[in-house]
């Protein structure tokens, strides 16, 4: 039934029962109006419009739900959908609608895909061109220095070897950009020894503690899966550095049926969901690169601390098993492979925080990865 028609019967059914009640109901109008008529009249017009209104109300819900999903639907939440059961031309308007959103999510995905694509080989050409020019051109310089400190006097001596540790600290932040802009041993080592590394060096430079939990013998990812995991730790993290006023950050990266779970938990002040920035809005898109799932939100409890396997004077270092190459075919982890004695996969990074309240609810980012055979 059209539109049309639902409104017209609807409106039918109330004007005629209105007419039944005054053809074969003992109710009559005098002329003037007695007061007891005027209240039956004006009674039987107000039950009339309520009736009238509670039938387009029930009638036109369905367009009143369509209109609320076009103004709240965000293509980077995939799935946000209506039922459409029956026929008409409200429940064509709505699979339509789905339709059209089915088309603009996989639109969406694969434009994001691309740019995503072309972002990461423009990092991996910028962070080649660092090493191989500015890096080398940087290396130069300090055994140029070197050599000129050796061979000067001493009142110059000294600024020399000032200029010497400028030029390597510079060396060595550039060796940091290039790790940020394309993780090497993410390529060569693999996702745990990429997230080690990313977590020792987190610590390092925030003084956060760090608290890493990953399982032993998860199972082998894409690359490109690697890589969204990857950037979703390094943003998360970075979040929590510069917004969160945390104190501890916990890392962990399980297995479940069908699925690698990345979940990076702060203690800090929890996040305000109604304004999402580009760094959030970045993370969702690469999500939707691998067909994954985020959920951001706050923390559902606080963070732990990493118990009687923690090794707090480990600092920021990477142990030796981290290193190891990971064997073919698998994903790796360097922690399944820590010979006995070493701490556990449970790590505790950088200096542990005074004793006190967490400064907020704290939060958590959930990034649910399909494995390879397993993608929805």
């Amino acid at each position: 039934m059209s539109l049309f028609w639902r409104i017209f019967g609807l409106n039918a059914v109330v004007l005629g029962s209105a007419t039944a009640l005054l053809l074969w109901a003992p109710v009559t109008v005098s002329v003037p109006v007695v007061l007891t008529e005027a209240v039956i009249l004006v009674g039987g017009l107000v039950v009339m419009l309520v009736a009238n209104a509670a039938l387009l109300r029930w009638g036109l819900a369905p367009l009143d739900r369509l209109t609320k999903l076009m103004t709240t639907v965000d293509l980077l939440r995939p799935g946000q959908r209506l039922p459409a059961a029956g026929g008409g031309e409200v429940a064509e308007l709505i699979r339509t609608f789905n339709a059209m959103l089915d088309r603009l999510e996989q639109e969406r995905a694969t434009s994001s895909a691309r740019v995503l694509l072309a972002q990461e080989a423009e990092r991996r050409r910028i962070a080649q061109e660092l090493h191989d020019e500015v890096g080398q051109s940087m290396t130069a310089t300090l055994l140029a220095l070197k050599r000129a400190a050796d061979q000067a006097g001493p009142p110059l001596r000294d600024e020399l070897h000032q200029a010497r540790e400028i030029t390597r600290e510079s060396l060595d932040e550039v060796r940091r950009l290039v790790r940020r802009l394309r993780p090497g041993v993410l390529d060569d080592l693999g996702l745990i020894s990429a997230l080690t590394s990313l977590t020792s060096d987190f610590a390092t430079h925030t003084g956060l503690e760090v608290v890493r939990r990953f399982d032993p013998g998860l199972p082998a990812l894409e690359p490109e899966t690697e890589l969204v995991l990857y950037r979703v730790a390094q943003e998360s993290l970075t979040n929590a550095a510069r917004h969160a006023e945390a104190e501890r950050v916990e890392v962990s990266l399980r297995r479940t049926e069908g699925a690698v779970v990345l979940a990076v938990t702060d203690d800090g002040r929890g996040i305000r969901t109604a304004c999402e920035g580009a760094g959030i809005r970045g993370m969702r898109e690469r999500a939707l690169l691998i067909g994954a799932a985020l959920d951001i939100g706050d923390a559902p409890g606080p963070v732990s601390g990493a118990g009687p396997a923690a090794d707090p004077a480990a600092g920021a270092t990477a142990r030796p098993a981290d290193t190891a190459r990971r064997p073919a075919n698998t994903a790796g982890t360097a922690d399944a492979a820590r010979p006995a004695g070493l701490p556990s996969p449970v790590d505790a990074l950088g200096p542990a925080p005074a004793a006190g309240p967490a400064s907020g609810p704290g939060t958590r980012v959930r990034l649910t990865a399909p494995v390879p055979g397993k993608r929805p």
